[in-house]
């Protein structure tokens, strides 16, 4: 039995899934916008990067849905209590990442301690020895002789799983492209294969590949060993990584959903109305990004801190304390992150309002609104959409150094910026944790890396200047 928990930031995720579905619908008759997007898809880096966004995304809203298990009842006990732990469908799919914590520190892999530890021996002498896992490697006999192999084993079974689950997909995308084209399941799959379609199906599906062979092998080697180690208390690193995902994700697209409204309607009135507004809106983004913006989000912070110590009773739980400093980080970045948007609308509106379509609608006495509506916004949505997936990876990095410097996500909650501020430390022992860091850096540039491939891509196939040159 389960109580289902809706967080904030849950409910804003998947308002934004809702609304990019619902577009995503209203564009499909369009073709205006869909020629753009279809020269997205045409171009295989934008394709493998959007495969490795759509692998991020998914685990990310798995992660957003919360619920708090109900407690084992205690005899004469009449009303269900539930457990102050608040978990995700991520969490029970993760399973034994989530469970199995050891003492300490444990390299990637390894079936004992990271440092030795003062035992007795069989005659009562204390001996420093590195102590056995609890859970890492603990179904090896002697693991200096069996590791290697079972592990290679391991491998080659999640290998050949994720062989038969790619050719199940590589049928299924087939027999729907073969519906799509009306054509014989052969002709799709020979134009998968060969790269003759106009979407690189081909890179696609490789790339879906190497991610179901990475989860097949995840699912057969983190049942019984650590992957990336584990930290000073014992949880397991790749499970740190992973539910990272969500932080970042949250910190990326939520922040954009406050920061547009601000960049696009001054910028519009800015350079649409001109005079006194236009001197006003330009003294307000000027003010503000003359303030520092560390300082402005360090003490946007520290008072959301004081708010929350000085009313506990306003938090059920540890997890809604934590997700309302999340949105709070959200909204403060999306505050002070809409200048630059609205700097390049204003210019953009000041050009647009000069041409000859939007001079006629005024001389025949459409309304200012209307004309801001429907003459300018659809000629600046290439704008704001290059500039939103953009500055994505931007904000992504963002919470990393915040979460740095302390002023970022609550400590409590999983984010690859905490894992880099833990490892601060961990690099200056002796001897070094390395895996910390890497593991953090490795799953935050492969997201960025892919964010900023397809934002180049976006905006190669909707800057009409380039378009004209093609």
């Amino acid at each position: 039995m389960i109580q289902p928990v809706v967080l904030w930031t849950d409910a804003l995720v998947f308002l934004l899934v809702a609304v990019v579905l619902v577009f995503a619908w209203y564009a499909r008759n369009k073709e205006h916008l869909r020629a753009p997007w279809r020269e997205v898809v045409r171009s295989r880096m934008a394709v493998a990067s959007l495969v490795v966004l759509c692998v991020y995304t998914v685990t990310g809203l798995l992660d957003s849905v919360h619920f708090r298990k109900a407690l084992p009842m205690q005899e004469g006990q009449q009303e269900v209590q539930y457990s102050g732990d608040v978990l995700s469908a991520l969490d029970e799919l993760l399973g034994p990442m989530r469970t199995q914590e050891e003492k300490t520190y444990s390299a990637p892999f390894a079936t004992h301690l990271y440092t030795k530890e003062s035992v007795l021996d069989e005659s009562g002498e204390p001996q420093r020895v590195f102590p056995r896992l609890e859970y890492g490697g603990a179904h090896l006999e002697d693991p200096a002789t069996q590791k290697a192999r079972d592990i290679l084993t391991r491998t080659l079974k999640a290998t050949a799983q994720a062989l038969v689950v790619t050719l199940l997909i590589f049928l299924l995308f087939g027999t729907l492209l073969a519906r799509k084209w009306r054509q014989p399941l052969t002709s799709a799959l020979r134009s998968i294969v060969h790269g003759t379609a106009d979407v690189p199906w081909r890179t696609a599906l490789f790339t879906i590949a190497v991610f179901v062979w990475l989860i097949a092998l995840i699912a057969n080697l983190s049942a019984v060993y650590h992957v990336l180690g584990t930290d000073k208390v014992g949880q397991d690193v790749l499970y740190q990584s992973i539910k990272s995902i969500r932080t970042g994700l949250v910190i990326g697209t939520l922040t954009t959903l406050v920061m547009l409204p601000f960049a696009v309607f001054l910028g519009m009135m800015a350079g649409y109305f001109r005079g006194w507004v236009d001197d006003v809106i330009q003294y307000l983004y000027t003010t503000l990004n003359s303030i520092p913006g560390v300082l402005l989000i360090a003490a946007a912070v520290l008072m959301m801190q004081v708010y929350m110590a000085n009313h506990p009773e306003l938090f059920e739980t540890m997890a809604e304390r934590a997700d309302m400093r999340l949105l709070f980080l959200c909204l403060i970045l999306g505050i002070t992150s809409w200048t630059g948007l609205c700097r390049l609308l204003r210019g953009e509106t000041l050009k647009l309002r000069e041409l000859d379509y939007v001079q006629a609608a005024d001389a025949f006495g459409v309304s200012r609104v209307t004309i801001m509506v429907r003459h300018l916004l659809p000629n600046l949505l290439h704008l704001v959409l290059i500039a939103v997936v953009i500055d994505f990876s931007g904000l992504v990095l963002a919470e990393a150094v915040l979460s740095y410097v302390g002023v970022g996500v609550d400590p409590t909650t999983m984010s690859w910026g905490n894992m880099i501020n833990r490892a601060r430390l961990e690099m200056a022992r002796e001897p070094m944790v390395w895996w910390s860091l890497l593991a953090a850096f490795t799953f935050m540039f492969a997201l960025v890396l892919a964010a900023n491939l397809f934002s180049d891509a976006v905006r190669d196939a909707f800057d009409p200047r380039l378009r004209v040159q093609r």
